[in-house]
């Protein structure tokens, strides 16, 4: 008999591979409130949210609403910051995408009015206002692609914090043991090549090959399914 395969223990859910969610802060996202109106908040708290790389701003408006968003470089415990059509063009404000110039830098951008946010939360990242069709608004994300965002949906000024995250050597593999465990992401991965026959469809023989074609198709049994599954296309590529 075989051993079971990574994946298929993944998918059975025990706590080695359990997301560990009760050591989130909470969501972060917008308040539910009526674009129309403007609301001022204050910054109580600056908080480490585990596996998010993101510090977050937990933010109590004047109504006495709290919620959490991804904090904005330059943010600090204390600031004012202005959520509505009305507020100020200053880093961390939050506005309805259409009351923001083009060209200014935003983040924590709303894919439907509502949703509270899904766009650019990355640390380090900021995507760019670059112009006007009709009902939406054209940004620039940081991969370059420019998209269009309805004019009502919201977004926050500024540069999402923590950039400079990737510069960082990890140095040993225990740092990044632990980097992804707080993820629930198994590390190290042994490459199925590596391992005996017994283990992994890839495993065994006298040198580290797949020694088959490894695309399986979308509805290959689980002890079957693993390398390309259901790739587009296979070869070495043309021209």
């Amino acid at each position: 008999m075989g051993k079971r395969l990574l994946v298929q223990r993944a998918g059975r859910g025990s706590p080695t591979f359990r997301n560990r969610g009760h050591l989130r802060v909470g969501p972060a996202r917008y308040p539910p409130l009526p674009t129309t109106e403007t609301i001022r908040g204050r910054i109580v708290d600056l908080l480490h949210d585990p596996g998010r790389w993101v510090p977050l701003a937990k933010i109590v408006l004047e109504n006495g609403v709290e919620f959490l968003t991804p904090a904005v470089e330059g943010m600090y415990v204390g600031q004012i910051i202005t959520l509505g059509p009305n507020a100020d063009i200053k880093n961390g404000n939050i506005l309805p995408i259409s009351s923001i110039p083009e060209g200014t830098q935003i983040c924590n951008i709303e894919i439907r009015p509502g949703d509270g946010g899904k766009l650019v939360r990355s640390s380090g990242t900021y995507a760019v206002i670059v112009g006007r069709s009709g009902n939406k608004t054209l940004v620039q994300l940081p991969s370059g692609k420019i998209k269009e965002i309805p004019n009502n949906a919201r977004a926050t000024i500024g540069v999402i914090a923590g950039g400079g995250r990737p510069e960082k050597p990890l140095l040993k593999a225990g740092a990044s043991y632990h980097k992804w465990k707080v993820k629930a992401r198994k590390w190290p991965r042994v490459r199925g090549v590596a391992m005996n026959a017994v283990s992994h469809p890839h495993g065994g023989g006298s040198h580290q090959s797949v020694s088959f074609p490894s695309t399986v198709a979308r509805t290959a049994p689980p002890g079957q399914k693993v390398g390309h599954i259901a790739a587009r296309r296979t070869g070495r590529r043309k021209g």
